[in-house]
Protein backbone atom coordinates (compact mmCIF):
# COMPACT_ATOMS: atom_id res chain seq x y z
CA UNK A 1 0.00 0.00 0.00
CA UNK A 2 2.84 2.36 0.69
CA UNK A 3 4.18 1.67 -2.65
CA UNK A 4 0.99 3.33 -4.12
CA UNK A 5 1.70 6.26 -2.25
CA UNK A 6 4.47 8.22 -4.20
CA UNK A 7 2.04 7.08 -7.58
CA UNK A 8 -0.37 8.69 -6.16
CA UNK A 9 1.23 11.87 -5.29
CA UNK A 10 3.04 12.07 -8.79
CA UNK A 11 -0.53 11.83 -10.61
CA UNK A 12 -2.14 14.85 -7.99
CA UNK A 13 1.03 16.57 -9.06
CA UNK A 14 0.75 16.24 -12.90
CA UNK A 15 -2.71 17.09 -13.09
CA UNK A 16 -2.17 20.04 -10.52
CA UNK A 17 0.50 21.19 -13.42
CA UNK A 18 -1.85 20.40 -16.23
CA UNK A 19 -4.50 22.31 -15.01
CA UNK A 20 -2.50 25.48 -14.04
CA UNK A 21 -0.68 25.39 -17.71
CA UNK A 22 -3.53 24.92 -19.30
CA UNK A 23 -5.67 27.38 -17.00
CA UNK A 24 -2.89 29.97 -17.83
CA UNK A 25 -2.77 29.24 -21.68
CA UNK A 26 -6.62 29.57 -21.79
CA UNK A 27 -6.60 33.45 -19.99
CA UNK A 28 -3.24 34.22 -22.12
CA UNK A 29 -5.48 33.26 -25.21
CA UNK A 30 -8.61 35.12 -23.90
CA UNK A 31 -6.75 38.61 -22.93
CA UNK A 32 -4.60 38.26 -26.57
CA UNK A 33 -7.52 37.47 -28.88
CA UNK A 34 -8.91 40.98 -26.76
CA UNK A 35 -6.15 43.11 -27.08
CA UNK A 36 -5.31 42.29 -30.43
CA UNK A 37 -9.15 42.79 -31.65
CA UNK A 38 -9.06 46.29 -30.01
CA UNK A 39 -5.68 46.96 -32.01
CA UNK A 40 -6.47 46.03 -35.34
CA UNK A 41 -7.98 48.53 -38.27
CA UNK A 42 -11.34 49.64 -37.93
CA UNK A 43 -13.77 46.73 -39.67
CA UNK A 44 -10.86 44.17 -39.19
CA UNK A 45 -11.92 40.86 -37.39
CA UNK A 46 -9.17 38.87 -36.19
CA UNK A 47 -10.54 35.81 -38.20
CA UNK A 48 -9.96 37.82 -41.19
CA UNK A 49 -6.83 38.84 -39.99
CA UNK A 50 -5.87 35.04 -39.41
CA UNK A 51 -6.85 34.02 -42.64
CA UNK A 52 -5.26 37.00 -44.74
CA UNK A 53 -2.15 36.43 -43.16
CA UNK A 54 -2.00 32.32 -43.43
CA UNK A 55 -3.48 33.27 -47.21
CA UNK A 56 -0.30 35.88 -47.45
CA UNK A 57 2.24 33.74 -46.14
CA UNK A 58 0.80 30.71 -48.15
CA UNK A 59 1.05 32.48 -51.37
CA UNK A 60 -1.31 29.87 -52.85
CA UNK A 61 -4.81 29.24 -54.04
CA UNK A 62 -6.59 27.62 -50.74
CA UNK A 63 -9.83 25.87 -50.96
CA UNK A 64 -12.70 27.42 -48.23
CA UNK A 65 -12.31 23.16 -47.12
CA UNK A 66 -9.04 23.55 -46.58
CA UNK A 67 -8.76 26.85 -44.65
CA UNK A 68 -11.68 25.29 -42.43
CA UNK A 69 -9.42 22.70 -41.70
CA UNK A 70 -6.34 24.41 -40.98
CA UNK A 71 -8.27 26.91 -38.71
CA UNK A 72 -10.45 23.73 -37.24
CA UNK A 73 -13.46 25.94 -37.93
CA UNK A 74 -16.85 24.66 -39.56
CA UNK A 75 -16.96 25.36 -43.58
CA UNK A 76 -19.87 27.38 -42.41
CA UNK A 77 -17.65 29.87 -40.43
CA UNK A 78 -15.29 29.86 -43.21
CA UNK A 79 -17.83 30.61 -45.94
CA UNK A 80 -18.77 33.44 -43.47
CA UNK A 81 -15.46 35.08 -43.08
CA UNK A 82 -14.49 34.60 -46.74
CA UNK A 83 -17.57 36.12 -47.61
CA UNK A 84 -16.93 39.36 -45.41
CA UNK A 85 -13.11 39.46 -47.24
CA UNK A 86 -14.73 39.22 -50.42
CA UNK A 87 -16.93 41.83 -49.88
CA UNK A 88 -14.15 43.96 -48.39
CA UNK A 89 -12.12 43.36 -51.46
CA UNK A 90 -9.72 41.50 -49.86
CA UNK A 91 -9.59 38.15 -50.79
CA UNK A 92 -10.72 36.75 -54.75
CA UNK A 93 -12.73 33.80 -54.89
CA UNK A 94 -13.07 32.06 -58.21
CA UNK A 95 -14.50 28.72 -59.30
CA UNK A 96 -11.86 25.76 -59.15
CA UNK A 97 -11.35 24.68 -62.91
CA UNK A 98 -10.89 21.24 -62.22
CA UNK A 99 -14.12 20.99 -60.46
CA UNK A 100 -16.90 23.60 -60.71
CA UNK A 101 -18.41 22.52 -57.62
CA UNK A 102 -15.29 23.91 -55.44
CA UNK A 103 -13.95 27.40 -55.15
CA UNK A 104 -10.70 28.63 -55.07
CA UNK A 105 -9.49 31.55 -52.71
CA UNK A 106 -6.18 33.83 -52.79
CA UNK A 107 -5.12 37.08 -51.31
CA UNK A 108 -5.47 40.42 -52.93
CA UNK A 109 -3.55 43.20 -53.08
CA UNK A 110 -5.92 45.49 -51.01
CA UNK A 111 -6.02 42.11 -48.75
CA UNK A 112 -2.04 42.04 -48.63
CA UNK A 113 -2.32 45.92 -48.10
CA UNK A 114 -5.04 45.34 -44.94
CA UNK A 115 -2.79 42.33 -43.80
CA UNK A 116 0.41 44.82 -43.53
CA UNK A 117 -2.03 47.65 -41.70
CA UNK A 118 -3.39 45.13 -39.26
CA UNK A 119 0.37 43.79 -38.39
CA UNK A 120 1.32 47.39 -38.12
CA UNK A 121 -1.14 48.12 -36.01
CA UNK A 122 -0.80 44.59 -33.66
CA UNK A 123 3.16 44.14 -34.70
CA UNK A 124 4.27 46.88 -31.50
CA UNK A 125 1.82 45.48 -29.20
CA UNK A 126 3.59 41.67 -30.03
CA UNK A 127 6.89 42.89 -29.82
CA UNK A 128 6.53 45.13 -26.54
CA UNK A 129 5.35 41.71 -24.61
CA UNK A 130 8.76 39.73 -25.91
CA UNK A 131 10.81 42.55 -25.06
CA UNK A 132 9.13 42.44 -21.95
CA UNK A 133 9.38 38.69 -21.06
CA UNK A 134 12.69 38.35 -22.89
CA UNK A 135 13.31 37.00 -26.26
CA UNK A 136 15.42 34.32 -24.64
CA UNK A 137 12.48 33.06 -22.53
CA UNK A 138 9.71 33.90 -25.29
CA UNK A 139 12.09 31.78 -27.81
CA UNK A 140 12.06 28.94 -25.54
CA UNK A 141 8.61 28.94 -25.19
CA UNK A 142 7.95 27.96 -28.65
CA UNK A 143 8.90 24.58 -28.69
CA UNK A 144 6.66 23.93 -25.83
CA UNK A 145 3.41 25.37 -27.48
CA UNK A 146 4.23 23.97 -30.77
CA UNK A 147 4.59 20.59 -28.83
CA UNK A 148 1.19 20.98 -27.49
CA UNK A 149 -0.67 22.44 -30.19
CA UNK A 150 0.69 19.45 -32.50
CA UNK A 151 -0.69 17.07 -29.81
CA UNK A 152 -4.29 18.39 -30.09
CA UNK A 153 -4.39 18.86 -33.61
CA UNK A 154 -3.94 14.68 -33.50
CA UNK A 155 -6.42 14.47 -30.72
CA UNK A 156 -9.93 14.79 -30.53
CA UNK A 157 -10.62 11.99 -27.64
CA UNK A 158 -10.98 13.30 -23.94
CA UNK A 159 -7.92 10.86 -22.61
Amino acid sequence: MNDARPETEAREEAERLAVALFSEMLTADQLVRARLSRALPKGMELSHFVVLNHLAQMQAERSPAELARSFHVTRGAMTNTLAKLEWAGHVHIRPDWDDARRKRVSISRAGLAAREAALGAIRPILTRVVREVGAHRARAAIPVLREIRIRFEGSDDAG
